[in-house]
């Protein structure tokens, strides 16, 4: 005997942090290894490094605050935001860069405001503006794309420039390091070129930077995959990148020579990465909807005015914390009406 089965609304089985965070790796893994073939062996390095001290310190953190090892290691977090503080890193920045953007994102942004779900900003993000802000011509030193790069370094010469700063004799860091495209458009304005003249230089590809597009390109598709998968929803990524384009695109249009076109904004430095695998964080981000919009839209304008204005060429790091500040007052004016009562 056969009944039917109405496609009545059911909930969705509950996902785990640990489940979540899975998730956002595997969206990360295409990216991971488009940057390990266009600038060598130093992102495993430093994803183990970054990984590794995470859990060190999560591990340290806990046994102080009497918390459970085994199910807040196996939640992921951690790993996380190692990987996540890895991929903003130049790949041949000395190991104990790690130790301490790691200490800063696990120790003090993290377990000191009460741990997974209390941080009020993103633990990664804190990490890398914790070292850029003290080691800042250690994480100058990027290296050229594969195609410009006369020998990107092995495996075992990535090793002993990590962990000795030393490079093998055939090879100096001016050789095999270079501007990245951001810092090249930022030096260039500051050298009163126009914008058709600086991306004259080979570091420039078709949109961003030469190796950078495509990187952020995998990022794209990643976080698009998280979002089918409705680990992250759409509002952050599509607030941040629309506000780019349409703060940009007039500038460029009315200044072409002055002012960078949008998908050199979009496809050179961390503006994909942040906007659908960093900003879209629970915890540190807003929950409303409309907070998320006006959460993403912040990231872009913010990331804009530190490019233009700022000291650093990037700025995106900068602009999530700053958000992360706003975010509560956001989400206070943007709850949605209670139904049966005033807003």
């Amino acid at each position: 005997m056969k009944f039917e089965l109405a496609g009545a609304p059911h909930l969705p089985p509950a996902q785990s942090v640990a489940g979540l965070m899975r998730q956002v790796l595997y969206a990360l893994v295409p990216a991971i290894i488009a940057h390990w073939w266009y600038f060598g062996w130093g992102i495993v390095f430093q994803i183990v490094l970054a990984v590794g001290f995470a859990l060190m310190f999560e591990a340290i953190m806990l046994r102080a605050r009497r918390r459970p090892l085994k199910i807040f290691l196996g939640d992921f977090s951690a790993v996380v935001t190692g990987v996540l503080f890895a991929l903003c890193m130049p790949p041949l920045a000395p190991w104990w860069i790690a130790a301490i953007g790691i200490l800063f994102a696990i120790v003090i942004a993290k377990h000191l405001y009460g741990g997974l779900g209390f941080n009020l900003f993103n633990p990664a993000m804190v990490g890398f503006a914790a070292v850029i802000i003290a080691f800042p011509i250690d994480l100058s030193n990027w290296l050229a794309p594969r195609q410009l790069s006369p020998g990107l370094p092995g495996l075992a010469e990535t090793a002993r420039a990590i962990f000795t700063g030393q490079l093998p004799a055939n090879l100096s860091w001016d050789a095999i390091s270079q501007a990245t495209p951001l810092d090249a458009l930022r030096s260039g304005v500051q050298d009163n070129l126009t914008v058709t003249e600086i991306r004259r230089d080979p570091v420039f590809g078709d949109f961003g930077g030469l190796g950078w597009e495509w990187i952020a390109n995998w990022y794209a598709i990643g976080g698009l995959w998280l979002i089918y998968k409705r680990v992250i929803s759409w509002h952050v990524p599509v607030a941040t990148l629309v506000t780019v384009i349409v703060l940009s695109t007039p500038l460029w249009l009315l200044g072409p020579d002055t002012n960078p076109s949008p998908p050199q904004h979009i496809f050179s430095g961390a503006l994909v990465l942040a906007a659908f695998f960093i900003a879209t964080d629970p915890v540190s981000g807003c929950s409303t909807l409309r907070g998320k919009l006006i959460f993403g839209a912040g990231v872009a304008v913010l990331t804009l005015a530190i490019r233009r204005f700022g000291g650093y060429p990037d700025g995106v790091a900068f602009a999530i914390l700053l958000m992360n500040m706003a975010a509560p007052l956001i989400d206070r004016y943007t709850r949605p009406r209670t139904y049966g009562h005033r807003r």
